[in-house]
């Protein structure tokens, strides 16, 4: 078996040049996750996150879901805070617009001391 380094190199090359050029798409939940952060007075804790793309006939976006957990009393306070000014807050996320936002669950346990677990649900569109 005969192998031409020459050859191979010529070969990868032109399919690198046929390939399209790959534009990843960086996505704002980070900018999200940290504003919300923010506004929960930095005392929660993220527990999962989540997001699916959304479309409608003019607009596309993501639908991001957040579940943040609140433990001790300064915490709980903080989490109830985020919860009564989650609907009415005026995110600024680069080159996108918060449609929706809105608190879906909370659950509140005194068992083991108090902790609060806030399910957040947020619709982004992308502005532009």
């Amino acid at each position: 078996m005969h192998i031409d380094p020459r050859s191979d190199r010529l070969m990868q090359h032109n399919i690198a040049r046929a390939r399209p050029a790959v534009r990843t798409r960086r996505s704002p939940w980070m900018q999200l996750l940290s504003a919300v952060l923010v506004l929960a007075g930095g005392k929660a804790e993220l527990l999962r996150h989540a997001e699916r793309g959304w479309a409608s006939a003019t607009f596309s976006g993501t639908r991001h879901t957040l579940a943040l957990s609140f433990t001790g009393p300064e915490a709980v306070a903080a989490g109830e805070a985020l919860i009564d000014a989650l609907p009415d807050h005026e995110f600024t996320i680069h080159g996108q617009l918060v449609a929706d936002a809105a608190v879906v669950s909370v659950d509140h346990r005194l068992d083991a001391g108090p902790c609060l677990t806030v399910e957040l649900e947020l619709l982004l569109l992308e502005d532009g």
